[in-house]
């Protein structure tokens, strides 16, 4: 992990097109201005892993699949 030290209104800049900004500090609290690609997903930590959890959960759910399979029953001899 890289540890830097930055003051408000500092920046960082991440893969030539992500620039996380210091807008805020206050005690323990600073706040963060993100300015990234509508293509670039930001998530506070704890939301990613609620996320993912239930991606897995998702993908581990066959009964799910099997009824979503008997909502169109398959069409028999061309009917």
């Amino acid at each position: 992990m890289l540890a830097l030290s930055r003051k408000k209104g500092e920046a960082l800049i991440l893969n030539n097109d992500i620039e996380i900004t210091v807008l805020e500090i206050k005690g323990e609290q600073v706040k963060l201005g993100i300015s990234a690609p509508k293509q670039v997903s930001v998530y506070r930590k704890e939301v990613y892993q609620q996320i993912q959890e239930a991606n897995k959960e998702a993908a581990n759910n066959t009964a799910a699949v099997e009824q979503l399979a008997n909502l169109f029953p398959k069409k028999e001899n061309g009917k």
